[in-house]
């Protein structure tokens, strides 16, 4: 800390001490020359101590010890044999001493003087910071607007009101310093005491704080945060109470109002029937939907705060992290806002086909990725079970068929099992009498016999193949040959009605992927209503054409030249139940469409009334790799 010395407590200087001294000295001698005819030589050494005492008194401790060196050589110019005289050198003596009590007196005077003036100084500049110190104390409780800081004294009187006080309360500091606290509290507090008693507990535990309502000036109540806090001497003996008084109504409105809206879109997730699951940049969980929890088997409490990976099966769970660390440095998404089909791993550890969709959000400045899913395994199974029932009854189907065609097929098979009986009885009687030329004959008629027996077993081959159950199996086939093969199953019993079949295949329209028997079955269908439709009309010709459609598929058609369809029935024609005949059930032609769908194609009709109809459909063509190059 600096010292600053006042004009008073600065040190004479040297002209000053030098013009003093002679000063004194001076007229010190000049009284003691004219004194000296009535008193002798006494008053010399009394009047230059007198000087010296002066110049001490003038200009402190330098200006004394110049005056009594100067002094004592005066006195021993005046005073006549000053040190042969005893009473003399008495008197030298002791101007001496009291010249020397003199000089060390003022000396430690001005010392005293001195240390005075510095402490006289520090109490100014403390008082000075203090004043600075309470000025800015004072200024920062005043900046404090969103706080009411009051003191209260050890009664509970208000001592010290702040801006902030002011305006949220509404009382100016002149209105409310002196009057007791209570008066901020509701009246039913008042009338239990609880001003008395909230300054009790905060004396008894030092600190008190709730949240409760308060009153304004103007009568109105605001929900309050108090904090009270006993202050206590030195002595512990207690001097008063600080108050911190925070409004907040609207803050705690604000909290209701986001924990009504967290209240019902939590009730309206609870509802939501896909699992919804919340991650942040890490791949932690953050939120686990009840939805998640029933799908996945876990509690909430099991999975937050662990990594989404234990959801997922291997290779996936390895991963995951690599796959949201790639994107959150290359801001590519390979998943993000797209919806696949995905597996996940269930706590008992099976498996749960989904469908999962991810969304991105920034909140508070941090990304959080949040999952959908949509259990399929009932979907699954319900389509798996679907496939397996439309099988049966594509099944069911070509069994019905077959029945309907039973008494034909027994007629079809008739005619070669007869003409190898009758081969075979040939052949026996030929051997009765056998020579070179009989044997011939006997070859031929065994050779005759088992093409026709071979003839049975590929109509027995055939429609056991078409009969059977199986599996849906698509395969790459040539479709002349799928078209031949359908011919000689449809038209089983027909040639009896003249009927004619013409082939139109262009044979760049080949190969298709499909299943042999499902699409057999179409073209039997198709091509037994045609025949049927036929029967009362002078021409009888069906005709089936293949071509090349658009969109790498093939179109089939089966033409016949009836009397062609209503255009009424024709546009519900594959209905279910829906049927032209007296006698059917209405379910071929709507097999035919679910089967050519399945295949990824499409079928439909073409009819006019006295023009005969034409049904086509597609089948998915392949294109092989030499084709393709050229």
């Amino acid at each position: 800390m600096a010292v600053r010395l006042s004009p008073q407590a600065s040190p004479a200087s040297p002209a000053r001490v030098v013009i003093t001294s002679l000063l004194s000295v001076c007229i010190a001698t000049l009284a003691a020359i004219a004194l000296e005819p009535f008193l002798a030589d006494r008053p010399t050494w009394l009047l230059l101590t007198i000087a010296v005492l002066a110049s001490a008194w003038a200009s402190g401790v330098m200006a004394a010890a110049a005056t009594a060196f100067a002094s004592a050589l005066s006195g021993v110019l005046l005073v006549d044999t000053p040190f042969r005289d005893a009473d003399r050198l008495v008197h030298a003596a002791g101007f001496v001493t009291i010249s020397l009590g003199i000089v060390l007196l003022m000396r430690r005077l001005s010392h005293w003087r001195e240390a005075a003036h510095v402490h006289e100084i520090d109490a100014g500049e403390s008082s000075r910071k203090a004043q600075e110190t309470a000025e800015e104390q004072a200024l920062l409780i005043d900046g404090a607007t969103t706080l009411a800081i009051y003191m209260l004294d050890a009664r509970g009187h208000i001592t010290i009101w702040n801006k902030g006080a002011e305006r949220i309360k509404g009382w100016k500091e002149q209105e409310i310093l002196g009057r007791s606290a209570a008066a901020f509290y509701p009246h039913e507090d008042v009338a239990k005491g609880k001003p008395e008693a909230d300054l009790a507990q905060a004396r008894a535990d030092g600190r008190f704080q709730e949240e409760t309502w308060r009153l304004r000036k103007d009568g109105s109540e605001f929900l309050a945060d108090v904090t009270i806090t006993a202050l206590h001497d030195a002595d512990g003996r207690l001097r008063g109470f600080g108050k911190v008084v925070r409004d907040i109504t609207d803050e705690k409105a604000a909290e209701r109002a986001i924990e009504k809206r967290e209240a019902q879109l939590n009730a309206i997730l609870a509802t939501v029937p896909d699992a919804m699951v919340t991650i942040d940049a890490e791949g932690t969980m953050l939120s686990f939907s009840n939805a998640a929890q029933r799908m996945f088997g876990y509690d909430e409490s099991e999975v937050l705060g662990k990594n989404v990976s234990m959801l997922m099966p291997s290779p996936d769970r390895e991963a995951h992290d690599g796959y949201i660390t790639q994107y959150l440095k290359t801001g590519q998404a390979h998943i993000i806002g797209s919806t696949r089909r995905v597996m996940g791993c269930r706590k008992d550890g099976t498996l749960v086909p989904h469908e999962l969709a991810i969304g991105e959000a920034t909140g508070g400045g941090e990304r959080v990725f949040t999952g959908f899913m949509r259990d399929l395994t009932d979907q699954e199974a319900t389509a798996a079970r679907l496939k397996d029932l439309q099988s049966e009854l594509i099944h069911v189907s070509r069994v019905s068929a077959m029945g309907a065609m039973a008494s034909t097929l027994a007629h079809e098979l008739n005619q070669p099992i007869t003409a190898v009986v009758n081969y075979v009885q040939i052949a026996n009687i030929l051997l009765e009498s056998p020579d070179p030329q009989t044997v011939a004959e006997v070859r031929d008629a065994l050779a005759d016999a088992a093409g026709e027996a071979l003839r049975a077993g590929q109509i027995v081959r055939r429609l056991r193949d078409f009969v059977a159950r199986g599996e849906v199996q698509k395969q790459v086939h040539d479709l002349p040959t799928l078209i031949e093969e359908a011919c000689s199953l449809g038209l089983v019993g027909l040639s009896e009605h003249g009927i004619t079949v013409r082939l139109q295949l262009d044979q760049a329209a080949t190969p298709v992927l499909a299943d042999r028997i499902q699409i057999e079955q179409v073209l039997v269908n198709l091509i037994r209503n045609a025949a049927e439709a036929m029967v009362e009309s002078p021409t009888r010709i069906i005709t089936i054409a293949s071509a090349l459609g658009s969109a790498g598929m093939v179109r089939v058609t089966i033409a016949d030249t009836g009397p062609g369809l209503d255009e009424g029935v024709a546009s519900q024609l594959f209905q279910a139940f829906l049927s032209t005949k007296t006698d059917g059930m209405g379910l071929g032609l709507s097999i035919c469409r679910t089967i050519v769908e399945a295949h990824g194609g499409k079928i439909w009709v073409e009819s006019s009334a006295g023009h005969g109809t034409r049904f086509h459909f597609t089948l998915m063509h392949i294109i092989s790799e030499e084709r393709d190059e050229r």
